[in-house]
């Protein structure tokens, strides 16, 4: 069963293949996204890999949490399961 991890204070500069190729030492890499935003395209500095295995992904954790990539340590957890914000910018109340 895969496994999703947050990855935390990225670069700007970092790119979701270079993200890839840092997690594939620990094993295989299912799936990697860079969190942009929606209206200037940057990055928000943080993303989530995706690992095939749970001994994989607490491999990359230990391996590579408060590490240096691109000039930024970085911080790697394992990422929660919350449900999305309503982004309708509508108020409830």
């Amino acid at each position: 069963m895969s496994k999703k991890l947050y990855v935390g204070n990225l670069s700007y500069n970092t790119t979701e293949d270079s993200l890839r190729n840092y997690f594939s030492g620990f094993g295989n890499v299912a799936s990697v996204k860079i969190i942009f935003d929606r209206e200037t395209g940057n990055s928000k500095g943080f993303g989530f890999i995706e690992m095939t295995s749970d001994d994989e992904a607490n491999a990359a954790i230990a391996g590579t949490n408060g590490t240096e990539l691109d000039g930024r340590a970085i911080r790697v957890n394992e990422a929660m399961d919350k449900p999305r914000r309503d982004r309708s910018g509508g108020n409830s109340w």
